[in-house]
């Protein structure tokens, strides 16, 4: 028994994804594979397309065996943040002993450079400098180390997958895991490309339960990013059926769905409650205050707000923070405990080799028992579920955190 984590979104799931999969079962050996999945808030700061258990069972059923549940305070976080909470919640389950990702460069050796590289920069007085000016982190980050390092550095950091992995690297170190970092080179579209592209077929061989004729004959597997199949989803084009081995929900959740809350929710709120969601800093709750008086639509308000400091994805993530309550002490907050959202039979072999040192269920109501924290992050995933509710169509009730069963 091998088991290899992967940290994900799967928003949506696509032959991508089904392809690392395959790849970390090939290249590495691993015979079990937990996902550390976010739940219906993304780290680029928007709702996730289908719900975490409908996420649950494209995972399951296309080579995942336990997918387990990243709170909502980490998925709504920096990439720093996103990968030290999952990497707590691998640590903590004691049987991990991989943990796999995907990369532009598929060199684990240069990565970890990488990785080495980011964090002397980051204690570096040239990138604290360059920070108090108001310069975004990666742009003072990628200032800094070209200084230092030799063009590779700055050219890997260039990629998000790598620089996504960078990070992971860095939340093993810090927090001394013994689990083995291993990557799988990315194939295909880009992340966030608007281009499709296909597999070379010397690859197909890892697309096993999708390619069932000889290598020579079967047919080309087509990539595309899940930031265009999104689009693809959002404005009802059926070819998103090429890029994918799943079923897509007819469905789905927009985060302009809910617009209106959102400038409802900044309207009431003062400059001091602004200022306590995770990452507002440098007086930014003034500016926000003020935005979300003028602003009528989302794409004004994220005009209003943007400043050279800040990212858009971060002022996003900054904004649903402040609609579901996400405040600095929760993005602080340690995972609490483990929360199964979904596994198949090889998912109870995982389970029963896992000597947890956090609580673990299915339920979250038993393990709201557990403790005031772990009381605590479960009433802010429930909120956070109820407001994802009205981002459907057809806006669904709340309450569905305690009665939806998780998938088996």
């Amino acid at each position: 028994m091998k088991t290899a984590a992967i940290i994900c979104e799967y928003n949506p799931f696509h032959n991508g994804h089904k392809y690392h999969i395959e790849r970390t079962k090939a290249d590495f050996g691993a015979t079990h594979i937990v996902a550390v999945i976010s739940g219906n808030f993304t780290q680029r700061g928007d709702v996730a397309i289908f719900d975490k258990f409908a996420r649950t069972k494209m995972a399951l059923e296309h080579g995942v065996d336990l997918v387990l549940e990243l709170p909502v305070a980490y998925s709504l976080a920096s990439a720093e943040q996103f990968s030290a909470g999952a990497v707590n919640i691998i640590n903590s389950l004691n049987c991990i002993d991989l943990l796999s990702f995907g990369s532009e460069c598929g060199d684990i050796d240069l990565l970890k450079e990488t990785a080495g590289a980011v964090a002397f920069a980051e204690e570096s007085d040239e990138f604290l400098g360059m920070m108090r000016r108001g310069l975004t982190y990666p742009a003072a980050l990628i200032k800094t180390i070209e200084k230092y390092y030799e063009d590779i550095i700055p050219e890997t950091l260039a990629s998000p997958n790598n620089t996504l992995a960078v990070e992971y690297l860095k939340a093993l170190a810090d927090t001394g895991s013994q689990v083995e970092p291993v990557t799988i080179k990315r194939y295909g579209a880009e992340h966030d490309s608007e281009e499709v592209s296909e597999i070379p077929k010397k690859i197909h061989r890892y697309y096993q339960a999708i390619v069932t004729e000889p290598e020579e004959k079967s047919p080309k597997i087509s990539t595309a990013s899940a930031s265009l199949l999104r689009k693809m989803i959002l404005s009802g084009d059926d070819d998103v059926e090429k890029f994918t081995p799943c079923d897509f929900p007819a469905d789905y959740a927009s985060i302009s769905r809910l617009e209106t809350a959102i400038l409802y929710k900044l309207r009431t709120m003062s400059p001091l409650e602004i200022s306590k969601a995770p990452n507002v800093l440098h007086g930014l709750e003034n500016r926000i205050h003020k935005a979300a008086k003028i602003a009528r639509n989302l794409p004004e308000l994220m005009v209003l707000i943007k400043t050279k400091r800040y990212t858009l994805a971060r002022l996003r993530r900054i904004v649903l923070c402040c609609l579901l309550g996400i405040t600095k002490t929760d993005a602080k907050t340690p995972p609490q405990y483990i929360r199964i959202l979904g596994m198949n039979e090889k998912g109870r072999d995982i389970l029963s080799h896992a000597d947890s040192s956090l609580p673990i269920d299915a339920s979250l109501s038993a393990l709201m028992k557990k403790s005031e924290l772990c009381r605590k992050q479960a009433a802010l995933e429930i909120r956070s579920s109820d407001v994802y509710a009205l981002a459907f169509d057809r806006p669904k009730p709340c309450g569905l955190e305690l009665t939806t069963k998780p998938i088996i």
